[in-house]
C-alpha cells in the first residue's frame, strides 16, 4: 500500500481540519443521541424484499432484486479528518465503500456528496478532495456516476455506494453465535492519531500509518462471505471497537468476550492516548455504551479511550465458528491486512438489562 504524499492547502487557505468542529467517524452523533433519534424509525412498514434495514443499526441496507442479486445500497460522509484534500477525499471514499464490503457485497458503483465553503476554499483545493476520492474509487473498479453538492459552512465529503450480493450471502451484524470467534481485520488507533494531528503532535511517520490504515479497502468483504462457517460481518468505525462489538452482542443476545491483549493497534497508540491525544468522540461514545462493558481490574482509563476511540474507515470485525478462523485469517492475509488477529469469542451468556453486554479481559 502506497502512502500518499501529505501536502496541505495551498498558501492562503485554512486548514480543512480548523474548518470542522470534529474529523472523520468521529464526527458521528453519540450512541444515545442517535437512538433517541431513531426511535420509532422500525415502527415503518417493511417490504418483504428488504432483506436488511433500520432494525439492527446494520451497515447498510439490503434490497432483493431476484433469486440470485440483492442491492446493498448505503451512504457516508463526513468533515475533514486531515488537512491534505486528496488524503481526505480518499479517505473518506475508502470509509463509504468499506460499508458494502462488510455486508458481503461488491461494490458496482458510487455518487459523490459534496459541501464544501466555495467562499473560503479554492476550487482546486476542492478538486483534490474529489480526486482522492475518485482514485479510491478507481481502486475499487467502480465509477462515480453522479453526486450532488451545496455551498456549506463547514467542508463534508462522501460517497452513496451501490453494490451486489447474493441473498444467500449476505452478512448481517446480527447473525453471530455462541461459540463463534471475533477476528479483527484493520489495528485500532485512528482516532488517537487524527487527534494528534489536530494539536500538531503527528511526525510523518504517524501520518504514513494514519494514510496506510484508512486508505485500505476492506476487499476481504466477499470473500469472507463465502465461507460457511462466517455468521456475522460488521466494520469498526464512529462508535468504537466497544460500540460496534456490543451491536453484534446485543443482536445475537449473548455476551461478548474480547481478550485485550490480543487487540491489535497501531504503532505507539497506547503510549498516546496515556498522553492524552484522545478525541472528544471517544468520551461521547463511553457516556453512552460504558454501563454496558465490563472491564477487568488490571485494565484503565487509557484502555477505556482505546475502546472507544472512533475509527474512521476501519477494520472489518467477523465473527465465524472456531474451524473457520484460520481460513478467515488467510483471507486477510492474502489481501494484505497482516495485523489481522484473533480477539475474542461469543459466549453462551445471555444479554440482559442488568449485566454487561460486553467484557473486556
Amino acid at each position: 500500500m502506497n502512502a500518499f504524499l501529505h501536502s496541505p492547502t495551498p498558501a492562503g487557505e485554512p486548514k480543512l481540519t480548523s474548518l470542522s468542529h470534529g474529523g472523520g467517524c468521529g464526527c458521528k452523533i453519540a450512541p444515545g443521541v442517535l437512538s433517541e433519534i431513531l426511535r420509532g424509525s422500525s415502527n415503518m412498514p417493511i417490504p418483504e424484499a428488504l432483506l436488511v434495514g433500520l432494525e439492527t443499526a446494520d451497515d447498510a441496507a439490503v434490497y432483493q432484486l431476484n433469486d440470485e442479486q440483492a442491492l446493498v445500497a448505503t451512504t457516508d460522509f463526513f468533515m475533514p479528518v486531515v488537512d491534505d484534500p486528496f488524503d481526505f477525499g480518499a479517505i473518506a471514499a475508502t470509509n463509504a465503500i468499506s460499508d458494502v464490503y462488510a455486508m458481503g457485497g461488491t461494490p458496482i458503483l458510487a455518487l459523490a456528496l459534496l459541501g464544501m465553503p466555495i467562499h473560503v476554499l479554492s476550487t482546486e483545493t476542492i478538486g483534490k478532495i474529489l480526486e482522492g476520492g475518485r482514485s479510491v474509487c478507481a481502486r475499487a473498479g467502480i465509477p462515480i456516476a453522479g453526486g450532488h453538492s451545496i455551498d456549506s459552512v463547514e467542508p463534508i465529503y462522501g460517497l452513496v455506494v451501490m453494490g451486489l450480493v447474493h441473498p444467500k450471502l449476505v452478512r448481517r451484524n446480527s447473525a453471530a453465535q455462541p461459540g463463534d470467534v471475533l477476528i479483527l481485520g484493520k489495528p485500532l488507533g485512528v482516532g488517537i492519531l487524527s487527534a494528534a494531528l489536530k494539536k500538531d503532535l503527528l511526525d510523518a511517520q504517524g501520518y504514513a500509518q494514519l494514510i496506510d490504515t484508512t486508505t485500505r479497502l476492506n476487499t476481504p468483504g466477499p470473500a469472507l462471505a463465502q465461507l460457511k462457517g462466517v455468521h456475522a460481518l460488521t466494520d469498526i468505525t464512529g462508535f468504537g471497537l466497544a460500540g460496534h462489538a456490543l451491536e453484534l452482542a446485543r443482536g445475537c443476545g449473548k455476551v461478548i468476550d474480547i481478550e485485550w491483549e490480543k487487540v491489535p493497534l497501531l504503532e505507539g497508540i497506547e503510549n498516546r492516548a496515556a498522553d492524552g491525544q484522545v478525541t472528544g468522540a471517544s468520551g461521547r461514545n463511553w457516556a453512552g455504551y460504558g454501563h454496558a462493558v465490563q472491564l477487568s481490574a488490571g485494565l484503565s482509563k487509557v484502555h477505556r479511550d482505546l475502546l472507544s476511540d472512533p475509527q474512521t474507515s476501519g477494520g472489518l470485525l467477523v465473527s465465524c465458528s472456531p474451524d473457520h478462523a484460520n481460513a478467515v485469517l488467510e483471507i486477510f492475509q492474502k489481501e494484505g491486512f497482516h495485523s489481522a488477529a484473533r480477539i475474542g469469542s461469543i459466549s453462551n451468556d445471555p444479554v440482559s438489562e442488568t449485566a454487561p453486554a460486553l467484557r473486556i479481559q
